[in-house]
């Protein structure tokens, strides 16, 4: 028998992992803030008196303080958004693609080529992300899903009247009370929502509302606006906890060779 090599050594720990955080997933519409195995993806053994409590920081101008590190929490999301409740109301050729993808195990997933999440699924993609915030820009840095970040202009702009389609479009964003409003348009259409292959088009709008619950909460609720892919705008709302330590290094490397194995069906 041929030993494994240490890559599918590596590749079965995760696989594992995955395996078992998907086994103590919360049901739909129970708060995900209370499962430990979601509070932080780190090694170790979970705080049960994390995350911290208290009140929403502020800002000298006294806006909520969203700054800091944050463990997305929502796997079974970035997995298959239809399987945690949500009402998808596709265009007849975005749900014959869809499906397609889902029979052959995902295994055109652009995330799994080492191709940025795009958003929302920046959102979902299960590494933590930390959030700079200043009154003119906010910035958010993404530990995985290619390495990226995202600059939200909070100066009063406008987007371009014809922006140079992305993966991660061009945001702008404003303060709704104690809600930041993020508005992105100007997406390329290759990326997937979900694992299972929500189809995206260069239609895409998205708008994010993050609004901090607490000191160790935020709440994200995300308004996906794609005519082309789907009849009406659709939402979902995701619950990043603080997360307990700091953003660590991670390479995906576009010309890795794993990828050759993902050979669906």
């Amino acid at each position: 028998m041929n030993l494994m090599t240490s890559r599918q050594l590596v590749l079965a720990a995760l696989l594992f992992t995955a395996l078992h955080l998907l086994a103590q997933a919360p049901e739909p519409n129970r708060s995900l803030s209370t499962n430990s195995a979601f509070v932080n993806l780190r090694p170790g053994n979970p705080n049960p008196d994390w995350p911290p409590a208290g009140p929403v920081p502020r800002t000298a101008d006294g806006k909520p303080d969203l700054s800091g590190a944050w463990a997305p929490n929502a796997i079974r999301q970035n997995v298959d958004m239809l399987a945690t409740g949500v009402d998808v109301p596709f265009q007849p050729w975005a749900v014959k693609l869809y499906n397609e993808r889902k029979a052959s195990n995902s295994k055109d997933d652009p995330e799994a080529r080492c191709m940025p999440p795009g958003v929302p699924r920046m959102s979902t993609t299960p590494y933590p992300f930390r959030i700079v915030q200043t009154p003119q820009l906010v910035i958010i840095v993404y530990e995985g899903g290619a390495h990226v970040w995202r600059q939200i202009f909070m100066d009063g702009r406008a987007h371009p009247k014809d922006p140079n389609p992305s993966w991660l479009g061009d945001s702008i964003g404003h303060w709704d009370g104690d809600t930041l409003e993020i508005d992105t348009v100007g997406l390329n259409g290759r990326t997937w929502i979900d694992q299972s292959g929500l189809p995206t088009t260069e239609a895409m709008h998205v708008v994010e509302r993050i609004r901090r619950v607490d000191y160790g909460h935020l709440e994200i609720e995300h308004t996906v606006d794609d005519p082309q892919a789907y009849q009406h705008p659709w939402k979902f709302t995701t619950h990043p906890v603080m997360l307990k330590g700091d953003l660590m290094e991670y390479i995906c490397q576009e010309n890795e060779q794993d990828v050759h194995h993902m050979v669906g069906k």
